[in-house]
């Protein structure tokens, strides 16, 4: 998954050790579950590093084996680092496991190599209908399905109650009017309104959402970035205008400095992470322990909430699997609503599918989550969108706008670096 930290993966983001084929069949990390083997079909089945508890994989496997006596489960646990490789590696062997999970952002480089199955026939049978757009549309190369959802993750507001209570805000804004206005009343008395770096790119990316553009579009095979356009300008006006409430860098992401640690401080009013930060506040700071509170990242009007950048994994299915029936099955369930629900509330993740988001009620901090997953968006559907984010124009464009250049030249020169790349022959 492009794995969301504060940061975002991600805070949001996933990294990638070329390791040999000959680890599909290995049994590193391997649940035991201590069903007999003896007459069953094994499946090959890998997910990532802590993308779920050692207790709920034990849980789901046993419940899967029981169902399905004639079906044993290996999961091999698999590292972030490396895997992109790793992976297309196995889908171009004839010894690839039968179900993969893989980020959503790249299910596309993967589809480009051929070796995934077409499972569009399978969208109705899985209810697809009701699947989350952000992992959705990313899973969907060319009009076919190659990404099951699985689970999602994404940004919302976390806020520091105290500072809320003693400027007398009682409900945390809906819109971006209200936010702004709430945010202007909190940056005061050596208090900062909110804490936003100047290349927290994967924010400026929901901001462009909410004004009808994108980071990138395509018409047919070629790719036109899409920061030289009014709507790019507007999201970049409004960012800049929120980002001055606060004393974020303008030349820096949210991880330059940390801004986990500058919210410990208890002197900053609000910051754009997923709700597993605050875990991180209250390490760094155990007196903000009871202070944060979460919302999801406001919209232009009331009845949506602010588009956001959605990272989590979709489940594949190499064309070279040996057991493709067994390896549906296995999809099948593990994403089915059963699962999904006690996934959820065990990770605290946003489930697969809108009519989902109930269950994580309990859970402000994903419920807030939730919300946002409703107008959730990827990045471009490029193989090569990767080779984008590795020089990052987007950045570049957002520093040089907050520091006075002429929006329409930054986004003219950001675009063209995005067009160059994402039309590069792979």
């Amino acid at each position: 998954m492009r794995k969301l930290r504060t940061a975002g993966a991600a805070a949001a983001t996933a990294a990638a050790l070329a390791l040999t084929v000959a680890a599909c069949s290995s049994d590193e990390g391997s649940g035991d579950t201590g069903t007999s083997t003896q007459g069953a079909t094994t499946i090959d089945v890998w997910l990532m590093r802590d993308s779920i508890s050692d207790d709920f994989q034990k849980e789901f496997v046993a419940g899967f084996e029981k169902a399905h006596p004639d079906v044993t489960v290996d999961v091999q646990v698999q590292e972030w680092d490396g895997i992109g490789q790793k992976i297309i590696s196995a889908l171009a062997s004839d010894d690839a496991p039968d179900v993969i999970e893989v980020g959503n952002t790249q299910v596309a480089q993967y589809g480009a190599s051929g070796g995934l199955a077409d499972l569009t026939d399978k969208v109705s049978d899985l209810g697809g209908s009701s699947w989350i757009p952000g992992l959705a549309e990313p899973g969907n190369i060319d009009g076919k399905q190659y990404g099951i959802p699985y689970y999602a993750a994404n940004r919302v507001v976390l806020y520091n109650k105290d500072l809320f209570t003693k400027a007398g805000i009682t409900t945390p804004p809906k819109t971006r009017d209200e936010w702004l206005k709430d945010t202007k009343a909190l940056d005061t008395g050596g208090n900062q309104g909110i804490y936003l770096a100047g290349q927290n790119w994967y924010t400026y990316a929901g901001f462009l959402w909410d004004e009808g553009g994108d980071l990138a579009t395509n018409d047919g095979d070629t790719w036109k970035g899409g920061l030289d356009t009014p709507a790019a300008a507007a999201a970049m006006d409004f960012y800049g205008t929120l980002q001055k409430l606060g004393k974020g860098p303008q030349d820096a992401d949210e991880q330059h400095p940390p801004q986990i640690d500058v919210f410990a401080t208890g002197k900053v009013a609000q910051m754009i992470a997923t709700p597993g930060a605050a875990t991180q506040v209250t390490a760094a700071n155990a007196a903000m322990a009871d202070k944060i509170g979460f919302f999801p990242i406001p919209g232009k009007t009331a009845d949506q909430p602010g588009a956001v950048f959605t990272g989590g994994s979709d489940l594949v299915i190499p064309t070279a699997a040996a057991h493709p029936d067994q390896a549906y099955t296995f999809i099948k369930e593990l994403t089915g609503d059963e699962w999904q629900k006690k996934l959820a509330v065990a990770m605290s993740y946003v489930p697969n599918k809108t009519t989902l988001a109930g269950v994580l009620a309990d859970d402000p901090g994903a419920a807030a989550m939730a919300v946002g997953a409703a107008n959730g968006h990827a990045t471009p559907n490029s193989p090569n969108w990767a080779a984008v984010e590795a020089n990052n124009p987007v950045k570049n464009y957002m520093t040089q706008v907050l520091t006075g250049a002429d929006p329409a030249a930054a986004g003219t020169t950001a675009s063209d670096a995005i067009t160059k790349t994402l039309n590069a022959s792979s």
